[in-house]
């Protein structure tokens, strides 16, 4: 039996802690890489082909050649699963990482072959398990999301310092709070690695991807509610919107979906989950046959 996660590393597979990458490399200066992450439930990696979808349409974008085929980065994700697999403590799930940067290089008339990383970890559930039902504290930052005309920030690439000065605000304020960010214009954008949402007079309501992510677990949500008639728009949301809403919530990936109890320290309600999340939690648990709130609660003993 394996003993240390292995991963797939530029054509070989090698334990994890053994994935070098040289200091000349482009993901490292530059930020000049992409990446996807990934959860399984019961052991299978939930919408495997959104991510490597989007995956492939942030490669095209930057014009980076991973040297394989969707299918081939398919078949070696889902493989990860398989060899860590007998890691997995009983009842949780892994994450999988694809990251691939454009290699080592001056310029990018002179890279030359890609850095591949495909590996998994064990999926942690310490920072947000217990927040389900206590909900989670959002800072709205001062640094703005990147504007489409300097970096469409519907690329899941690695440039990210805003979100890092984004999230050291959002601890300033208060610690411990998820950071998000507004665009150019104020309207509400995007969290650091997770979409918001708000909940008014029963319609759910999310900002418009112009400058954020289009989330994996945003388009499952959407989906969801289709599915369960909760009338959905899409539209600029301003702090005014937010402030005032039913109900708040974040989405992603590790999490699949968190409450927002408390927005720029104004609190937005005491029972948690609320109603809109609670009927889209018990949805998605029931698609995936994994009770979400139920098995991050057991996993860090909460249960």
């Amino acid at each position: 039996m394996a003993t240390q996660f292995m991963a797939y590393f530029n054509g070989k597979w090698i334990p994890t802690d053994e994935c070098k990458v040289s200091i000349a490399d482009r993901g490292f200066t530059l930020g000049d890489g992409v990446f996807e992450v990934d959860r399984t439930f019961n052991g299978k990696i939930f919408d495997l082909n959104g991510h490597l979808d989007r995956l492939f349409r942030s490669l095209k974008y930057v014009r980076i050649d991973p040297g394989l085929t969707y299918q081939e980065i398919a078949d070696i994700s889902e493989e990860v699963v398989d060899r860590n697999w007998p890691l997995i403590a009983a009842g949780g799930d892994m994450t999988v990482t694809q990251r691939i940067t454009r290699g080592i290089g001056r310029s990018v008339a002179e890279t030359g072959e890609p850095t591949v990383y495909i590996g998994g970890a064990s999926l942690d559930f310490n920072r947000f398990a217990h927040l389900y039902d206590k909900g989670c504290h959002v800072v709205f930052a001062r640094t703005r999301a990147y504007h489409p005309d300097s970096l469409d920030p519907k690329v899941k690439h690695q440039s990210r310092m805003n979100f890092v000065m984004a999230d050291l605000e959002a601890n300033d304020v208060d610690h411990g709070a998820w950071p998000v960010l507004l665009d150019l214009e104020g309207n509400i954008s995007e969290g650091t690695g997770f979409n918001i949402w708000i909940v008014k007079d029963g319609i759910l309501k999310s900002p418009k991807d112009r400058t954020m992510l289009q989330g994996i677990s945003r388009k499952a949500i959407l989906k969801l509610a289709k599915n369960l008639d909760i009338p959905i728009q899409t539209e600029d949301i301003q702090l005014y919107d937010a402030y005032n809403a039913d109900e708040v919530f974040i989405s992603g990936t590790s999490h699949c979906m968190l409450p927002v109890s408390k927005l720029d320290n104004r609190p937005m309600g005491s029972n948690m989950p609320g109603p809109v999340v609670s009927r889209l939690l018990s949805a998605w648990s029931e698609q995936v046959g994994v009770d979400i709130i139920g098995q991050s609660r057991s996993q860090v003993g909460l249960e």
